[in-house]
């Protein structure tokens, strides 16, 4: 029989823009899409941490991220 000791997922997220808003608009939409997908996973109390945020140039946001799995432990993979 196995266990599951410890478990994390290393996600690339991207955060696209609305084709039919104007770009400021659509960035600001994208930053508050972004600043609500990082409290949900606090108010699961998901662990999780931010490896890289890359703005693209048609407003969209990339994220390279590490999160906890199922709350499992996470050992050593968020430090």
């Amino acid at each position: 029989m196995k266990r599951i000791q410890s478990a994390c997922l290393e996600q690339t997220i991207r955060f696209l823009t609305k084709d039919d808003v104007p770009l400021e608009e659509s960035r600001r939409l994208v930053q508050a899409e972004y600043r609500h997908y990082l409290e949900q996973l606090d108010r699961n109390r998901t662990g999780y941490k931010v490896l890289e945020e890359t703005p693209q140039p048609d407003g969209s946001l990339l994220v390279l991220l590490k999160r906890q799995y199922n709350h499992y432990s996470t050992d050593n993979f968020l430090k």
